[in-house]
């Protein structure tokens, strides 16, 4: 069982930064997959980024390549998520996820945080 924190949300005017931390609980972080999902308002949530064990591979959905970047340490069983170059289409409610598989593809994902809410401002 792994339980997932997100912190870090707020509100950002448009071209502004963010960074997301995610912490798991338990001793055994670094053998999932780490992602994150983000779901705005009427719409279905959808992948943002994922990062493999070790942190060596990374993978990003076309939307937000280039301006986010995806990162974990080990040591602290955090996963974080740098937002720049922030639009106002990248408001959502973020959350971060934990993946049993070893793929860093995978859209399968076995726990979920809360979400934190990221609002952009025009």
């Amino acid at each position: 069982q792994v339980q997932l924190v997100e912190s870090g949300g707020g509100l950002v005017q448009a071209g502004g930064s963010l960074r997301l931390p995610c912490t798991a609980s338990g001793r055994t972080f670094s053998s999932y997959v780490m992602g994150w999902f983000r779901q705005a308002p009427g719409k279905e949530r959808e992948f943002v980024a994922s990062i493999s064990w070790g942190g060596g591979s990374t993978y990003y959905a076309d939307s937000v390549k280039g301006r986010f970047t995806i990162s974990r340490d080990n040591a602290k069983n955090t996963v974080y998520l740098q937002m720049n170059s922030l639009k106002p289409e990248d408001t959502a409610v973020y959350y971060c996820a934990a993946s049993r598989s070893s793929y860093v593809r995978t859209r399968s994902f076995d726990y979920w945080g809360q979400g934190t809410q990221v609002t952009v401002s025009s």
